[in-house]
């Protein structure tokens, strides 16, 4: 797994995203679409800028934060900029449109 790629739960979520850009991935094991998702964010976890990471959030796992942002649907990606929500998408998404959100080319 990329260092660009990390884990977060409900205890240290706020930690995760708070400098810099965040693409948070709320995501299940059980979720096929996810793991689709999942392949997309291993080829683009090296490709973003310097401050940017990817933070995966199992929902099964951390399901309060789930809840705070409300994620009802997986795969979910929030971009976070400095802690503060910025773009949200829901279902499979290319890697060129999470790079443009992320600050990418």
């Amino acid at each position: 797994m990329s260092d660009k790629i990390i884990e977060a739960n409900d205890q240290n979520f706020e930690e995760k995203i708070k400098d810099g850009t965040a693409l948070v991935d709320f995501w299940a094991t059980w979720c096929g679409p996810c793991r689709m998702q999942g392949e997309i964010l291993h080829g683009l976890a090296d490709k973003l800028p310097e401050d940017a990471r990817i933070v995966k959030v199992n929902v099964d796992e951390a399901g309060e934060t789930a809840a705070r942002f409300g994620v009802r649907s997986i795969p979910t990606l929030i971009v976070f900029r400095n802690g503060e929500k910025v773009e949200q998408f829901v279902g499979v998404q290319d890697e060129k449109a999470l790079l443009q959100a992320m600050g990418g080319a």
